[in-house]
Formats: structure tokens, C-alpha cells, sequence
């Protein structure tokens, strides 16, 4: 059943606008919001009080519940998504994601190599994340192996280099080095 759809105005205010299949959660209303992320089926704002509210299809992130005690009283610097999950940057540099576990929504593989890290950006492919780390610019990745979930191959080429920026398609990564070198890993899509 269609419901109605909202727009975010320059002050943040959500009005309402059309229709859609995802309605607007309650908790949104009167609520200024900073951003909206997407993934192929589901939402997460991001509220000027700090707080996080997700809606739409569960297995697309929609459904935040399970992780909403790791967000409470936190402040969450940014959301970035795959098109099956989000993963939220703490205040701390913490990580903390949900959504299609195999496509980014499960980073609990890689938490003992984020822990005591502080994540500088997330970056994203379709299917994978790749957190760039301020020490010295490690790179951690977690989500679909097959496109970006994995660097372990890549992992050699990294290590003892700065890594500048990455940039990625929906399949692929690819990170620039501080002496100009670039590495690439995930799909061939």
C-alpha cells in the first residue's frame, strides 16, 4: 500500500509531498534532519539531536533495532551505506553497521581491527565497506568478498604506505598511495 511521501526543507523539517511505499516514521516528525542515506530498499536519517532512525525494508538496513544501544548516547558523525547496509561513524572513530549481514551489515569480522582505531572515511562499493584508518592509513574492509569485502590479497601492497583516498565503483575499490601508486581490489564488474 502506497503511503504518503515527505521532502526534507532547508531548515530540516520533513513536509509532505506524494507518496510512497516507505512512509515516514513518526519519530521523524518535528524532528530537524542533518542527512538522509539510502540503500536499495531502506532509509537512515541522521537528526540534529544526534539520534538515528532507519525505516523501509529490513533487509536493507531498514530496521535498526539491534543496534540502537550502541548508538544511544553516541555521537554519529556520518552515514555511509552499500545498497544492503549502513555503517555509522562514531564521534569516538567507532563503527557500528547494520542492514544484509553478507552485504556490509556484519562488520563484527573486522571490530578487533577497528578497535582502539579511529576511522578517518568509510568508503563503499555496492556490496562492501572499507574504513581508511587515521594510523598511518590502514585500510579494513568487511561486506561481499567478491566486491570489496576482501583485501586481504592487497593487503601486502598496502602495508607500510599511506593511503590518500579511495575511490570505488559498485563492484571495486581502488586506493591512491602516498607515493602515487594505485592498488585495486574487489570485482571485475
Amino acid at each position: 500500500k502506497k503511503e504518503k511521501e515527505y521532502v526534507i526543507l532547508p531548515n530540516g523539517i520533513l513536509a509532505l509531498c506524494g507518496e510512497t511505499y516507505y512512509p515516514v516514521p513518526s519519530e521523524l516528525k518535528d524532528q530537524k534532519v542533518l542527512k538522509i542515506n539510502s540503500t536499495y530498499g531502506a532509509f537512515a536519517a541522521l537528526l540534529e539531536d544526534g539520534r538515528v532512525v532507519t525505516w523501509g525494508h529490513a533487509d536493507y538496513g531498514g530496521d535498526s533495532s539491534a543496534v540502537q544501544g550502541e548508538l544511544k548516547d553516541q555521537v554519529v558523525q556520518k552515514i555511509y551505506s552499500t545498497g544492503f547496509a549502513f555503517a555509522a561513524l562514531l564521534g569516538n572513530g567507532r563503527v557500528v553497521t547494520w542492514g544484509h549481514p553478507r552485504w556490509g551489515g556484519d562488520s563484527s569480522a573486522v571490530q578487533g581491527e577497528l578497535k582502539d582505531q579511529v576511522v578517518k572515511k568509510i568508503y563503499s562499493t555496492g556490496f562492501a565497506f572499507a574504513a581508511l584508518l587515521e594510523d598511518g592509513g590502514r585500510v579494513v574492509t568487511w561486506g561481499n568478498d567478491d566486491f570489496g569485502g576482501d583485501s586481504s590479497a592487497v593487503q601486502g601492497e598496502l602495508k607500510d604506505q599511506v593511503v590518500e583516498q579511495i575511490y570505488s565503483t559498485g563492484y571495486a575499490f581502488a586506493a591512491v598511495l602516498g607515493n602515487g601508486r594505485v592498488v585495486t581490489w574487489g570485482g571485475a564488474h
